[in-house]
């Protein structure tokens, strides 16, 4: 596996995460994922800037580090047109560095636009035709579409990267994979579940496909006080355990505090690696690399908590994960 780091945009403002991802390249990380929400899980963790404007910063702060968003979703708060061009332009700022990961989105974030939040099933349909409109565009050239969800007028993008954008989707279950493991470049899923990676593989040798990238993600809370950094995972990331049908149709930050109120911190401490030692990430990256995965970003809670954690994961962390698991 290579090991990446997570720009939290939930819990760090934009300055604050683009100083973030320049220490994150120099500590050895191998690649960056960014969040893209419109609102924080819990009001706990207090921060979302825009995802995008963070990572244009973030490509002229660094120059090695692949990038990729975790995930965004291209069904209503953006509009699949204006998702290619924004993804084609980080692109081009990067050199070719960076992977556009798409999903189904969250309640959380779609709401605010104020259109309902529609069914698993319609979800799917509109991320289907959503990668036909994206994938459209970046074939170059004009775009119209009718579809179901979606119309596209004449569109067309005017600055293309010479390499053609990676798109990875997030998927959950059989029904999400099947549906897009032929169209996806990579797999993105945020439970160690071996049987994902399996069907994944099985939909793409179906279609004389090439092995694909497959990406995961791990929350850690370092801290030189073990009881500190079990306090603050439980403070900012207890809504992580409720799964992601549940995290998917809750509408905001007061819901996730109602669903977790009876979560204490030896619950979240269970799934979640707390304390000074790299032990205990490097046995919890285990499941994820027997379940096939080929990529992990780690993302260390508590966004003022990151530079003990940089210097940490460089002398310490990162050397233990790639002599375990031969990352980067």
């Amino acid at each position: 596996m290579r090991f990446g780091y997570t720009l939290m945009t939930e819990q760090a403002g934009p300055r604050e995460l683009v100083r973030h991802a320049a220490a994150a390249e120099q500590a050895g990380f191998a690649f960056e994922v960014c969040s893209d929400h419109y609102s924080p899980w819990l009001d706990e963790q207090g921060h979302a800037p825009y995802a995008w404007s963070v990572l244009g910063a973030v490509t002229q702060v660094t120059e090695r580090v692949e990038l990729l968003t975790f995930v965004t979703c291209p069904l209503m708060r953006y509009h699949p047109a204006v998702v290619a061009q924004k993804a084609a332009t980080i692109s081009l700022l990067s050199g070719d560095r960076f992977t556009l990961g798409l999903g189904a989105g969250e309640n959380l974030n779609e709401h605010v636009i104020g259109r309902g939040w529609p069914s698993a099933n319609v979800r799917h349909e509109m991320l289907s035709e959503a990668l036909a409109i994206i994938g459209d565009l970046f074939d170059g050239g004009y775009v119209n579409y009718s579809g179901r969800h979606y119309r596209v007028d004449s569109a067309k993008l005017w600055d293309l990267p010479e390499r053609r954008v990676p798109i990875g989707v997030a998927v959950s279950g059989k029904q999400s994979v099947s549906r897009f493991a032929p169209v996806a470049d990579a797999l993105i899923a945020t439970e160690p579940k071996g049987e994902l990676i399996s069907a994944w593989d099985e939909e793409r040798g179906r279609l004389g496909q090439d092995a694909s990238r497959k990406y995961a993600q791990l929350p850690v809370c370092w801290d030189p006080d073990p009881e500190a950094a079990k306090r603050r995972a439980h403070e900012q990331f207890r809504w992580f355990g409720g799964g992601w049908k549940v995290n998917a149709e809750l509408p905001g930050p007061s819901g996730f505090a109602g669903a977790t109120q009876f979560v204490t911190p030896d619950d979240v401490a269970q799934s979640i690696p707390c304390g000074p030692d790299a032990e205990p990430i490097v046995k919890s990256a285990q499941a994820f690399a027997e379940a096939g995965f080929t990529d992990l970003a780690l993302v260390q809670i508590g966004g003022e908590h990151q530079d003990g954690f940089f210097d940490f994961a460089s002398k310490e962390l990162l050397p233990a994960l790639t002599e375990a698991y031969g990352g980067d």
